[in-house]
C-alpha cells in the first residue's frame, strides 16, 4: 500500500455504509483521517456503524442530516449508489467539497496497476474472463470493483507485481478526480439507470469518465461496433485497441472462424464454451485487455475452452429430462434479456417480470420469435403479459414468483426446451437482489431434479 498523508487530520465525512462505506471507513481511519459517518439506518441495531463508534469515529445515522456541515468538512467519500440529488451531496457541491467514491481512494493507495472495465452490459463477465486469463498467464491478477470485492480493501494488499482488475459503474466514475487506468475498457452504452442520471448524454458521460486521466502511455480498449463508444473516444489520449465482430480492427476481431488479435489467430470459435454472440464482444475486450499485458495465446485458450459463464449471467444450471436450464438473473433491463435470447436458436420458456422503470417492453418484440412459453412474475407481469400477446405467444401464465415459475415452466415444457430465467427487470420488488433471486431460481431447479 502506497503510504499516502494528504487525509492525515482532514475531517472526512463518509456518507453510506454497506460494505463499501465501511471498508472506506476504515482505511481513511488508519490514514489518519477525523472520519464522520453517516448512514439513513439507524445505529441501534447496525453492527457495522457501532463497530466504527468503538474505535472513536464519529456515527450519524437515522438520516441525512445537513448539520453534519456546520462542521468542516474537507471531503466526502459516498457510496455509489447514493444520487447526487441528495441533500447532504448537493450542499457538499454547493460548498466546493470533493464528493469522491472508494475506486478513488483504492486507485491513490495502490502500488498495482489497473485496468478498469465499464459498460451498460457484460462489465462481469469480461471482468471475470480478464482476471481467469491473467491468471492463467501468471500475471498476478487482483479482481475487485463493482463485482463483490471492495476496490479499497484489495488494493490495500496490491503490490506492483499485481494488476488491478476493476469492474466500474456509471456511479463510481462519477466520483474519480485522479483514477488513471493503465488499460480502460468501454464495451457498450445502452440506456440504463436514467432514473440516477436523467438523459443517456449524462450517462454516458459518467462512463467516459474513465478516459478522463489517461495519457498517450496507457490504452483504451473500446467497441468499434457501437457508435456511442466510438463517439466519445474520438478525442482521448489513451492509445486505442479496438475490438469488433463485424470487421477487421487494429485490435481483437473475428475471422475466418478464430478469434484474432493484431493479425494473431488467438484460437478457434468452436473451441468456446461460453454461449451467446454477445459474449464474443466480450471475448473480444478480454483478450485485447490480456494481450496488452503479453498474456499467451494457451492461457487465453485454456480459459475459454472451459468457461461456461459467471453465476447469474446467462449461467448454465444443469440439464432434466432434457430440459436445459440458464440463470441469466443478473438481466434487470431489456437489452440484457434480448442478449440472452439471442443465444439460443431452439424453443425457450422465457420466465420474466420483477421492478420495471416505467417503460414499456416493445423492444423484446423481435426477440421474442423462438418463445413458445412466457412465464410471468412481479409487479410489471401486465406488461409483459400483454407484450407476449402481441408476439402471438400462445402459452402464457402468470405465477407468485421465481419459486413457482420454474415448475410451472416444466410442465409447460417438453425435451429439448431452453428454460431461461431472464427478467428485464429489475429485483427489488420481491427480492433484495439478483443475486437472491437467481439463488432461488437454482433451488427451485434442483428441487425438479
Amino acid at each position: 500500500m502506497k503510504p499516502i498523508n494528504h487525509y492525515n487530520q482532514k475531517n472526512v465525512l463518509v456518507l453510506g455504509l454497506a460494505k463499501s462505506g465501511t471498508a472506506t471507513a476504515h482505511l481513511l481511519h488508519k490514514l489518519g483521517a477525523n472520519v464522520i459517518v453517516n448512514d439513513k439506518s439507524p445505529i441501534e441495531g447496525n453492527e457495522q456503524a457501532q463497530s466504527l463508534q468503538s474505535m472513536g469515529m464519529e456515527v450519524i445515522g437515522g438520516g441525512h442530516p445537513t448539520n453534519i456541515f456546520d462542521k468542516k468538512i474537507d471531503v466526502v467519500f459516498k457510496n455509489p449508489g447514493i444520487p447526487y440529488s441528495n441533500p447532504l451531496i448537493e450542499l457538499a457541491r454547493k460548498k466546493g467539497i470533493p464528493v469522491l467514491t472508494e475506486v478513488e481512494l483504492a486507485y491513490e493507495i495502490s502500488e498495482a496497476p489497473f485496468i478498469g472495465i465499464t459498460g451498460s452490459n457484460g462489465k462481469t463477465t469480461t471482468t471475470t474472463l480478464i482476471d481467469e486469463m491473467l491468471s492463467q498467464g501468471e500475471k498476478s491478477p487482483l479482481i475487485a470493483g463493482n463485482i463483490g470485492n471492495v476496490s479499497v480493501e484489495v488494493a490495500q494488499e496490491a503490490s506492483d507485481d499485481n494488476i488491478m482488475v476493476t469492474e466500474l459503474s456509471s456511479f463510481q466514475l462519477m466520483g474519480i478526480e485522479t483514477f488513471r487506468p493503465k488499460v480502460s475498457v468501454l464495451l457498450n452504452i445502452f440506456e440504463a439507470h436514467l432514473d440516477y442520471h436523467g438523459t443517456l448524454d449524462e450517462y454516458a458521460k459518467a462512463k467516459a469518465r474513465i478516459f478522463k486521466n489517461q495519457t498517450s502511455e496507457d490504452f483504451a480498449v473500446i467497441n468499434a461496433d457501437d457508435e456511442q463508444v466510438l463517439k466519445l473516444a474520438q478525442d482521448i489520449k489513451p492509445v486505442l485497441v479496438p475490438f469488433s465482430t463485424k470487421s477487421k480492427v487494429d485490435g481483437a476481431y473475428l475471422e475466418d472462424g478464430f478469434v484474432c488479435f493484431k493479425e494473431e489467430k488467438v484460437m478457434s470459435i468452436e473451441e468456446i464454451v461460453l454461449p451467446g454472440k454477445h459474449n464474443l464482444e466480450n471475448i473480444l475486450a478480454a483478450v485485447a485487455a490480456v494481450k496488452l499485458f503479453g498474456t499467451s495465446n494457451e492461457a487465453i485458450k485454456k480459459v475459454l475452452s472451459n468457461f461456461s459463464g459467471v453465476k447469474h449471467r446467462l449461467q448454465f444450471i444443469g440439464e432434466t429430462e432434457g430440459r436445459r436450464f440458464y440463470n441469466d438473473s443478473k438481466a434487470t433491463n431489456i437489452l440484457a434479456t434480448q442478449k440472452a435470447l439471442s443465444a439460443f436458436d431452439g424453443n425457450v420458456i422465457l420466465l420474466a417480470g420483477g421492478l420495471d422503470r416505467g417503460n414499456e417492453f416493445d423492444d423484446l418484440l423481435p426477440y421474442l420469435a423462438n418463445v413458445k412459453v412466457f412465464v410471468t412474475f412481479g409487479e410489471t407481469a401486465e406488461k409483459l403479459k400483454k407484450t407476449a400477446s402481441q408476439a402471438g405467444i400462445k402459452q402464457i401464465k402468470h405465477v407468485d414468483n421465481v419459486e413457482k415459475a420454474v415448475p410451472a415452466a416444466y410442465e409447460m415444457s417438453e425435451s429439448g426446451d431452453v428454460i431461461l430465467l431472464s427478467p428485464a427487470c429489475a429485483s427489488w420488488d420481491q427480492y433484495k437482489t439478483f443475486e437472491q433471486r437467481g439463488d432461488i431460481f437454482i433451488e427451485a431447479v434442483h428441487k425438479l431434479k
